[in-house]
């Protein structure tokens, strides 16, 4: 007779935890993509209809629930694997979400303009979701670190520059939809120098005087009308084009000391790792392109004096560049950096 081969009940408790982490990572991964899409839709419903003005502290609330079930992903992640959740592709895009909402906040909190939803909402969706549905299920799963990685460096420095990353793209971003608004095209359609035509009208109708004036009166009256509302629309889209520079140049502003803090450490933590601060790595390389674009951007801006479309388009350079910084470089390259997002 075969006896029962007893099963330590630490390994029992240890498969049960493991389940049950796994299942809250991933309802907890699906609930915020779906919080953000309802989310981005209530932002763009909101520009289109100023009737939800009284529902703005809806977008912001619901925000910082995405804001916490993320957090309570990544700590779900570090709990389950022992190490610091940022290693991984899907870990870091994660957190990248996370700071891009963590952005919109900190911004409506002291600007009181929840309408910077319409652009962070989508950034933070489109993250959210190549992360959840693009990444095949092998890159979700949290893995054990290589020895380079087993550092305290860790921590500060892909923090660091996970934000770093997330407020210039979103500082290009702004400058992005600045561009647009200040377009010929987008302007075109609120060109306040276009008169109503009177010719629109007949007033050649075989009919009284007092009937003539009437109807005279009512076209002076429409025109009057629509100049005015072409020139408050021609205001609020002067409004909008600065303080879309101006947040734009902030943020920018937030993001560029970030990159330059994280630099510096990864510096240090190439030198404990690789026995050199520098190396002319993929990653390396790139993220000195990106610190001299930024850097040429807030000379512009501080130095010369520069507004408007001209350093505006340099921040658009720059929203590529970052990308590259961040992926491009993974999916096209091989380097030191390349473990622990993808096998080449």
């Amino acid at each position: 007779m075969l006896g029962w081969t007893k099963i330590p009940s630490e390994m029992v408790l240890n498969s049960i935890t493991f389940m049950l982490y796994s299942n809250f990572e991933e309802i907890i991964a699906k609930v915020s993509f779906l919080l953000l899409f309802f989310l981005m839709l209530f932002y763009w419903v909101q520009a289109s209809f100023l009737s939800l003005k009284k529902y703005r502290s809806f977008g912001f609330y619901g925000m910082i629930v995405v804001n916490i079930l993320l957090v309570s992903l990544l700590i779900a992640r570090w709990y389950n694997s022992g190490h610091f959740p940022l290693s991984n592709l899907y870990e870091s895009l994660l957190f990248l979400s996370w700071s891009f909402i963590s952005i919109q906040l900190i911004v409506e909190i002291f600007t009181k303009n929840s309408l910077i939803g319409i652009i962070t909402s989508p950034l933070a969706l489109f993250t959210n979701a190549f992360a959840n549905f693009s990444l095949p299920v092998e890159m979700q799963k949290a893995t054990a670190l290589v020895p380079a990685l087993q550092s305290n460096w860790l921590m500060m420095h892909v923090t660091i520059m996970m934000i770093s990353y997330a407020a210039l793209i979103a500082g290009s971003v702004f400058s992005m939809v600045f561009l647009i608004v200040n377009s010929k095209i987008f302007n075109s359609f609120f060109n306040q120098n276009q008169p109503l035509n009177s010719s629109n009208f007949d007033l050649e109708m075989n009919i009284g005087p007092e009937e003539n004036l009437a109807i005279y009166k009512t076209f002076q009256d429409l025109q009057n009308t629509t100049i005015e509302n072409r020139e408050n629309s021609f205001n609020s889209l002067n409004t909008l084009s600065k303080n879309l520079d101006t947040l734009s140049y902030r943020t920018l502003g937030l993001g560029f000391p970030f990159l330059t803090i994280g630099i510096l450490s990864g510096a240090v933590w190439a030198n404990e790792a690789w026995g050199s601060y520098w190396s002319w790595d993929p990653k390396e390389t790139w993220a000195f392109i990106t610190w001299l674009v930024f850097a040429i951007y807030l000379h512009t801006r501080i130095i010369k004096g520069w507004e408007g479309s001209k350093p505006a388009i340099i921040a658009t350079f720059g929203f590529i560049v970052v990308w590259v910084c961040y992926l491009g470089v993974n999916l096209l390259g091989t380097g030191l950096h390349s473990y622990g997002w993808f096998n080449t």
